[in-house]
């Protein structure tokens, strides 16, 4: 029985696309690597608890098919700020949250990570590394 529920994680895995703009944040990537440390054995994994693990599959494939979204249909695709799905995905992408990060920094600040050292023991650490080890 585990093992017909492996190939099912497997197959939502692969129909779930991966958005590369959310580096880091994207539920596809974030469901693979869950579905890898769940079956750490593959089809021979022994799942303790499989009526949980039946529902996880469940939710997982109803928020895949749109089902909610066909279910409890929108009258109109808009939203308060009047921006398009794509400007959505455009302002939510990692590169441009990091710019919107660095943008609120403060001038000193983006001063003081300009010009510190790179690590926390101070700034002769490289010089430090660079000198041969003594042997023990």
């Amino acid at each position: 029985m585990a093992a017909s529920r492996y190939r099912r994680f497997l197959k939502l895995c692969e129909e779930w696309p991966v958005d590369e703009t959310k580096r880091g944040r994207d539920l596809g990537a974030y469901l693979r690597q869950r579905v890898a440390q769940a079956f750490r054995e593959g089809e021979n994994t022994q799942i303790v608890e499989p009526e949980a693990c039946d529902q996880m599959y469940e939710s997982l494939a109803r928020l895949h098919s749109n089902y909610y979204k066909h279910k409890y249909p929108r009258p109109r695709d808009t939203s308060f700020s009047g921006l398009s799905l794509e400007e959505y995905k455009l302002i939510l992408s990692t590169d441009t949250l990091d710019e919107f990060k660095e943008m609120n920094k403060g001038t000193w600040k983006k001063l003081q990570e300009k010009f510190a050292p790179r690590s926390p023991e101070g700034k002769h650490t490289a010089w430090a590394r660079a000198l041969p080890r003594p042997r023990t």
